[in-house]
């Protein structure tokens, strides 16, 4: 959950930038600056605050199409109909007012609040097969504070099992996700490898945890029961 490769259990940072910041239509978003990034001579800075302007001028486009692919999830995807039906068993309702899109200015998918719910971020979701994947993940999450009473800040095991679970089951560990849209190549345990790599860096981004040594540790502690549990499915689904 701290980047698109990791999608994060709590609230993703959605504030806006104040008046002054040098974004929007101006420089950064220049076919100069443009090119620049296709030569490789900008830099890092700079890339940044291109990125950040264009998903400033992008925003409202972006929410919309998110939006549009939120209630054909909803309404249509297997997956997501499935976890919504277990989700209700326990008391609890995933709907389009409570999956919201939105402006993101951290570098993740999405996030999970028990009192807020889902939010997606619509900047950095590439597709209707990502926003997915992200909205399976946190249905994860959010059946597993329902069932299992997740101690999100507190207990770095418990957000370190339900992380597990989420990439293992959403379907974002599959082999031809890592394949084309990660660059990873490796055949033998590469599910197992994608699901311990995005707990360690969910558990890495939360208060308590030292490094990242202390993040693999605490998911090499909970690994072999979290990643058998496959509830609500009878299996890993996708």
């Amino acid at each position: 959950m701290a980047n698109p490769e990791a999608s994060s259990a709590h609230k993703p940072n959605t504030s806006g930038d104040g008046p002054g910041d040098g974004c929007g239509d101006g420089a950064y978003t220049s076919w100069r600056t443009w090119f620049s990034i296709l030569t490789g001579r900008t830099h890092h800075q700079e890339l940044q605050r291109y990125a950040k302007a264009k998903d400033i001028r992008n925003e409202e486009a972006d929410c919309k199409r998110c939006e549009k692919q939120r209630d054909y999830l909803l309404q249509y995807s297997p997956v997501i109909r499935f976890m919504r039906d277990n989700i209700n068993l326990l008391g609890g309702d995933i709907h389009s007012g409570n999956v919201r899109c939105r402006r993101c200015t951290t570098l993740q998918a999405g996030g999970f609040d028990p009192e807020f719910g889902i939010q997606v971020c619509a900047n950095h979701v590439r597709n209707r097969g990502h926003l997915e994947d992200t909205m399976a993940h946190e249905m994860i999450h959010a059946y597993d504070h329902l069932r299992f009473k997740v101690q999100w800040r507190d207990n770095l095991r418990h957000a370190a099992c339900t992380e597990i679970r989420a990439s293992s089951l959403s379907g974002e560990c599959r082999f031809m996700r890592e394949f084309l849209t990660r660059g990873q190549w490796k055949i033998t345990q590469q599910h197992q490898e994608c699901v311990r790599r995005r707990a360690v860096l969910s558990v890495m981004g939360r208060p308590g945890c030292e490094d990242d040594v202390h993040a693999a540790r605490i998911v090499n502690e909970v690994w072999d029961s979290c990643f058998a549990d496959t509830r609500p499915f009878d299996e890993i689904y996708r």
